[in-house]
């Protein structure tokens, strides 16, 4: 008897996925529990499980359909897995196929006729140059991802079911290949390509681009934006850094980095100007007596932004446990969607990335957004004399609706404040 696999539940207000992966082929045994296929929702990837053990039946629904919460996608037989077709049907013609064979040994093809070719080197022949048979079999979040970090395909090893190329083993490869450029090497200029060919591909955007789109254009429309900088010494927090590292990791499990200082220099100076963590609503404006700090975290599929909750009431060793938290999960698509509901304000670095300065938008329904940056030296002005420190720049954006250019200085001036002198942290000055 076939059990129906349907779309579960995907969160409050989310209706339907879009079908991202098969995980589980008709005629692969499946465990009761076990993901058989991954749905691409607004903002998380989301796994089905297989609700009971048993043969994976047919497909209902094809990967990159759009599927409606408690809609049928695929079915589960009951019993062991049943040979693949691919297996099966060699040994229905196997006989014929032996007489065939010897009844034109020897002999070479008729008039008329093309020389037989056998099915694997007919596949070859017709697969891309350079991707291998397998590329023909590659699944649409694949492309995407190869697609996203410019791997070659031919390269990669598959590591799924029969060698197939999963998207982990894509990501895998992008990070060593962002290793290997760590030592650039002279290249030579490509050739161009065979006959002057210039090829253009279509990918369908996936469901998280799509609202990432949608929200930051609706930001720039509804929302009166602005951005005003300043920059902050990090020569006290590095040397703080520098000294305690070890010591932070072997007691709290967890590195020291850059990020707890900023959360918490921000939510002193949320407290001191309580416009920043502030947001419209309607005619009126929702003042919050706590932080809940947005963090955009970068993940295959795209941008993401966990909230750590209350993070004025967290130190400093509890923000980054969070943080890391919350990076290995984007990476494994394990975000849950309560995860990145709500907040009241948000932290965008794009150093980590090398970004020297920027203008990030706000993230909807929140005021204000803080853009870091890489970390430079530069000379600078210390009691007369000029002098090299390691110098960030910050950038705020805010709805100028709500918050007011002296709002802005004075949010920037405290939180500048706080890394230059992270006593003040400490202290709560």
């Amino acid at each position: 008897m076939a059990t129906e696999v349907k779309v579960p539940a995907l969160g409050e207000s989310i209706t339907e996925a879009t079908l991202g992966e098969w995980l589980k082929q008709p005629g692969d045994t499946v465990e009761a529990d076990e993901p058989i296929a991954s749905l691409e929702t607004d903002k998380v990837s989301v796994e089905v499980p297989s609700p009971v053990a048993g043969t994976m039946g047919e497909h209902v629904a094809q990967e990159g359909d759009t599927v409606e919460v408690d809609a049928v996608i695929a079915t589960i037989e009951a019993g062991d897995a049943a040979p693949s077709k691919a297996a099966a049907a060699p040994s229905k013609t196997e006989g014929n196929a032996d007489k065939s064979d010897e009844a034109k040994e020897g002999s070479g093809p008729g008039p008329g006729e093309q020389p037989r070719q056998r099915p694997d080197a007919t596949a070859a022949q017709q697969a891309p140059a350079g991707e291998g048979v397998e590329a023909a079999a590659l699944s649409p979040s694949v492309r995407r991802a190869i697609l996203e970090h410019g791997v070659d395909p031919a390269t990669v090893k598959g590591t799924g079911k029969d060698g197939r190329i999963t998207k982990e083993d894509v990501l895998a490869a992008a990070e060593s290949k962002s290793e290997a450029k760590a030592a650039p090497a002279p290249t030579p200029a490509p050739a161009p390509s065979a006959g002057g060919e210039r090829r253009q591909e279509r990918v369908r955007m996936t469901r998280l681009r799509q609202t990432i789109a949608k929200r930051l254009k609706d930001a720039q429309d509804n929302a009166a934006l602005l951005t005003t900088f300043n920059d902050v010494d990090m020569t006290a927090v590095i040397e703080a850094r520098t000294r305690y590292k070890e010591l932070f990791e072997k007691k709290h499990g967890v590195r020291l980095g850059f990020m707890g200082f900023f959360v918490k220099a921000a939510c002193m100076a949320l407290r001191d100007v309580p416009a920043v963590n502030a947001q419209i609503d309607g005619d009126e404006i929702v003042y919050h007596d706590y932080a809940d700090i947005s963090v955009a975290v970068s993940a295959p599929q795209g941008l993401v932004v966990p909230v750590i909750r209350s993070a004025d009431q967290m130190s400093v060793a509890e923000v980054e446990k969070t943080i890391g938290d919350f990076g290995k999960r984007a990476k494994d698509g394990t975000l849950k969607m309560d995860e990145m509901k709500g907040g009241t304000f948000t932290i965008s670095n794009g150093g980590v990335f090398g970004s020297l300065m920027s203008t990030p938008i706000i993230n909807p329904p929140q005021s204000a957004v803080l853009g870091l940056h890489r970390i430079e030296d530069r000379p600078v002005v210390r009691d007369g004399e000029i002098v090299i420190r390691p110098m960030m720049y910050l950038a705020l954006s805010y709805d100028h609706r709500l918050v007011d250019g002296r709002e802005a200085v004075t949010f920037l001036v405290a939180l500048k404040n706080a890394i230059e002198d992270p006593t003040r942290i400490l202290i709560d000055l």
